[in-house]
């Protein structure tokens, strides 16, 4: 039987070749470019520039145009790249990419090498998240800082899958195969938890729907198995500083403990958002902002043998 990656990969391949990607990116005037990494296809955008490098990527559904409006606010400040991750929006995974810490980590690193990138601040969110956290404990010398946004501990992770996620999901191939089927729905759906009470969720359905017409993957089965195989142990990132931003008013988060990431990286500091929901990078943009220029600029200062101390864990509203 075909593996789940496979069907991943020959899924996406399709998808690429019956539809139009570039459909997609019409109304954004970003340009994209895509590289050959041993985790598959991955496409992405880059200001450019010698400042200061800050590395995004979306949180599936969300695809790299969702960043267009951030990209922008930051630019002046840091040269930003943005791509997205195997398996979702227009990167297509490899044949044997399982979403695992290692293959996820290597994918981020080999972005950041075609890029010539030595060093970067990572602004990764949910899942992706522990695929940072990987590289940071695989390679230190590649990471400025960490700037995490609803991510918690992996066995935190593992409880909000039982919660969740649908059991078939977490089955290989056939979680695959119904992901695919009912991606669309899944993923507008997936809007109307995620983001606060009340809030329009337009704006993001719109983006994410037209990306998944025209072919883009959103690979929740293949993540979700990844990690559940992922044991929740603590990450030894050294001296690397990592600040998490929490969404309070993210329903599908409700019970999960926002400082539970502290669990398996101690120093970690824990900034809950007390309005906001599962995408403050994209909801919250502006206190999204400017708390990243303030550890973009920070980090990118620190000495390469600083110290780093027990931050103290705060709560502001957004």
């Amino acid at each position: 039987m075909m593996r789940g990656s496979a069907l991943d990969n020959w899924l996406a391949s399709w998808a690429r070749r019956s539809r139009a990607p570039r459909a997609a990116a019409r109304s954004t005037p970003l340009v994209f470019c895509h590289v050959d990494t041993p985790a598959g296809k991955v496409r992405y955008t880059d200001t450019g520039g010698a400042r200061p490098v800050l590395v995004f990527v979306p949180d599936g559904p969300n695809v790299i145009e969702h960043y267009q409006a951030l990209m922008a606010q930051l630019a002046a400040s840091c040269r930003v790249v943005c791509f997205d991750m195997p398996g979702f929006g227009f990167s297509v995974p490899g044949r044997g990419y399982s979403h695992s810490l290692d293959e996820g980590a290597s994918a981020v690193r080999a972005v950041l090498d075609h890029l010539n990138i030595n060093k970067a601040t990572l602004a990764f969110s949910c899942a992706n998240g522990f695929y940072a956290l990987r590289l940071a404990e695989l390679a230190p010398e590649r990471v400025c800082g960490l700037l995490l946004a609803q991510t918690p501990s992996l066995d935190a992770i593992h409880a909000w899958t039982d919660r969740i996620v649908p059991k078939a999901l977490r089955i290989p191939f056939t979680g695959q195969l119904l992901g695919w089927l009912f991606r669309e729905k899944a993923a507008l759906g997936w809007y109307r938890i995620a983001l606060p009470q009340g809030t329009d969720a337009k704006p993001f359905i719109n983006v994410a729907r037209t990306a998944l017409r025209c072919g883009a993957c959103f690979s929740l089965a293949g993540v979700v198995q990844g990690l559940l195989k992922e044991e929740g142990r603590a990450l030894a990132i050294g001296k690397v500083p990592c600040t998490v931003i929490w969404g309070r008013q993210d329903r599908s988060h409700w019970s999960t403990n926002p400082w539970s990431l502290v669990d398996i990286v101690p120093h970690a500091q824990v900034l809950v958002l007390e309005g906001c929901g599962h995408f403050p990078d994209l909801g919250n943009r502006n206190v999204y902002a400017k708390l990243l220029v303030e550890r973009v600029a920070l980090w990118d200062c620190r000495a390469a043998d600083a110290l780093v101390s027990t931050a103290p864990q705060e709560s502001v509203s957004a």
